[in-house]
């Protein structure tokens, strides 16, 4: 990952600072703490960003999980079917398994690319 560091892309796998990419945005690491998913730092402790520019700023990641969602989906449907030659029935069981465990990730990467969108790495 470090051949990534500095680039956008790091800091939306990573879920690092947008700005100096030091440390995670999120107040817990692990995703799956269904309580604490989406509990985010007020602020960098190392570069002071602040991550919420305005009040709702993040209903705005949900027109990035879209996407995102249909990505994951996607690549289930080419494993499931392609791959595993299993019915379409199946098939599509296991898109809606795939959906349901990667929820959190899924939560926490639309967010990551949309706080991207408006925030740049600034070497510090």
């Amino acid at each position: 990952m470090k051949v990534l560091k500095g680039t956008k892309v790091y800091s939306i796998l990573t879920g690092n600072c947008p700005v100096c990419q030091k440390e995670s945005m999120y107040v817990e690491p692990n995703p799956y703490k269904l309580g604490s998913t989406l509990k985010m730092e007020e602020r960098c402790s190392h570069c002071r960003t602040k991550y919420k520019i305005e009040p709702s700023f993040f209903y705005g990641a949900m027109y990035v999980s879209y996407p995102v969602g249909i990505a994951f989906a996607t690549a289930a449907l080419v494993i499931a079917y392609y791959f595993f030659n299993l019915t379409i029935v199946n098939s599509y069981l296991v898109i809606v398994g795939v959906m349901i465990v990667s929820l959190p990730i899924i939560l926490r990467i639309s967010r990551n690319i949309w706080i991207n969108f408006f925030m740049n790495y600034k070497k510090i």
